[in-house]
């Protein structure tokens, strides 16, 4: 992005369409920590031209830099507050919101808690993205993985701190109900009180904020839920976020009683982003154009992901391309084939499969099968190296170098991420060091069988014990080269 000038940021602002929503002003506590006009009762760091005040904004655009309230309200000193304010990101900005900021024996100030602003979050080559975290995120802590909110449009932020519970909103949509422990890493975070200081994010960015407001809430206030057990579990799950990892549960059906709003409610307590998916098929929810819309529609401003997986081999002949386009990824797997004797078989049911009397002739079909579904317009292969009850004890010798080599082979081809499942423990930890050294993605999945989710335990052990690294993980790819769009038809 070139260096703009004072007009070229005018032009942009006016450009902008106005926020849908006006800010709330009935309550007397409110103070505003912007007056519209200066950056009186705020301290630039280093590079002051970052920040400028443009039509009642503070546009952030330069060099990385920190802007500082340290003003008159409550000695810029809170420990439990609300604090309120709009922003607008331009293509590319990645900025920030700093709370409990404080400054240390150098004068430097440590940051405290960062709320990410960041939407489409493109580094220089506009296809790599650098931060996983999107707008809302509690960076390293709660990150929201899916993009909100869009560029060029205001949106609210809303940041409440009780304890150590710590709630982000955006457009009014809980997005972060974070509630301990601290940090694992060395001292954590250095206060429970500070100030707020805004965040520029590099010259390549561009972020405004206005309407910047806050009420202090009494010191002790205590919060409503209950701090996450600090377990091994936890700590990696923060260990994964803090290093970037996109910490999302991809394969999640709402079944067993399990709501939405539960599902949303226990990925915030846990800490993992989740894919809520659908089924497509023959005899299932999602069956046509008509039943696409209306399932979307459902889940309209849900802050999670939308996925559709495939069921048997003709599901992508029942719904329009445009349709599948819709959602935010396609997954499947080949549990649902037909043999090569005409049999349509589900393969998890051991009632309906039958005995298998030669393992190795099944696996060739199956394996065969297989590479047919990696042509499918799929971004993930889910229940990878799935076996047949009958056949699960002898994992290890019916799936040979030969036959992974040959389905990890075609993944990678085709350009289709493998699911590493926590539901079946599967792939094995041979397989997937096989896969990462042939360049392939994976992705993490439970696959529920009713409202129990877990967290990722199984893919996380894969992580640290096949060296999985931060980029070897799939994200959903943008509108215009999802696989559904961009793949040519194929039936397995």
């Amino acid at each position: 992005m070139p260096t703009l000038t004072r007009r070229d940021l005018i032009a942009l602002l006016l450009a902008a369409p106005a926020a849908a929503y006006a800010f709330s002003d009935d309550s007397g506590d409110w103070i505003s920590l912007f007056d519209g006009k200066s950056l009186n009762g705020w301290k630039v760091g280093e590079h002051k031209n970052t920040f400028k005040v443009v039509d009642g904004q503070i546009v952030v655009h330069g060099e990385r830099a920190q802007l500082i309230y340290e003003g008159a309200a409550h000695n810029a000193d809170f420990k439990n507050f609300e604090l309120s304010l709009e922003a607008m990101t331009r293509p590319g900005a990645a900025s920030s919101i700093c709370f409990h900021a404080v400054h240390n024996h150098r004068r430097l100030l440590e940051e405290g808690f960062k709320v990410q602003v960041a939407n489409s979050g493109l580094g220089p080559d506009k296809n790599l993205i650098v931060d996983r975290a999107k707008t809302g995120s509690l960076h390293s802590l709660r990150n929201v993985y899916k993009q909100l909110v869009q560029d060029n449009e205001w949106f609210r932020i809303n940041i409440l701190v009780r304890g150590k519970q710590v709630q982000v909103r955006v457009n009014g949509m809980l997005v972060v109900d974070y509630t301990g422990p601290q940090p694992p890493e060395p001292g954590g975070h250095p206060a429970d009180h500070g100030t707020f200081a805004l965040e520029g994010g590099g010259a390549e960015s561009m972020t405004c904020f206005r309407n910047i407001r806050v009420r202090r809430l009494a010191d002790n206030l205590a919060q409503t839920s209950n701090e996450e057990p600090d377990d091994e579990v936890t700590r990696d799950i923060m260990r994964l976020i803090a290093l970037n990892y996109p910490l999302v549960d991809y394969h999640v059906h709402l079944k067993g009683g399990l709501t939405i709003e539960q599902a949303l409610a226990n990925s915030r307590r846990v800490g993992v982003f989740y894919g809520v998916a659908i089924n497509c098929g023959l005899g299932f929810p999602v069956h046509s154009d008509d039943s696409v819309r209306d399932y979307l529609e459902s889940m309209k401003g849900q802050p999670c992901y939308v996925a559709i997986q495939g069921e048997g081999r003709e599901w992508m002949t029942l719904a329009s391309r445009e349709s599948i386009a819709r959602f935010d990824y396609v997954f499947t797997d080949a549990m649902t084939f037909t043999d090569d004797n005409g049999k349509r078989m589900r393969i998890w049911l051991p009632d309906e499969i039958g005995e298998i009397k030669d393992k190795q002739a099944f696996m060739e079909m199956y394996v065969k099968r297989i590479e047919g579904v990696m042509r499918e317009p799929i971004d993930i292969y889910a229940n990878a190296t799935f076996l047949p009850t009958q056949m699960e004890a002898e994992y290890d010798a019916l799936w040979t170098p030969e036959r992974m080599a040959r389905v990890i082979d075609a993944a990678v081809k085709n350009d289709v991420a493998i699911e590493i499942n926590n539901r079946y423990k599967i792939p094995s930890a041979t397989f997937i060091k096989a896969a990462r050294a042939k360049g392939a993605k994976f992705s993490f999945g439970t696959n529920n069988a009713d409202a129990s989710l877990g967290r990722l335990e199984y893919p996380i052990q894969m992580v640290k014990q096949c060296g999985i690294g931060f980029m070897d993980i799939f994200v959903p790819k943008p509108d215009g080269q999802k696989a559904i769009q961009v793949k040519k038809l194929h039936t397995a």
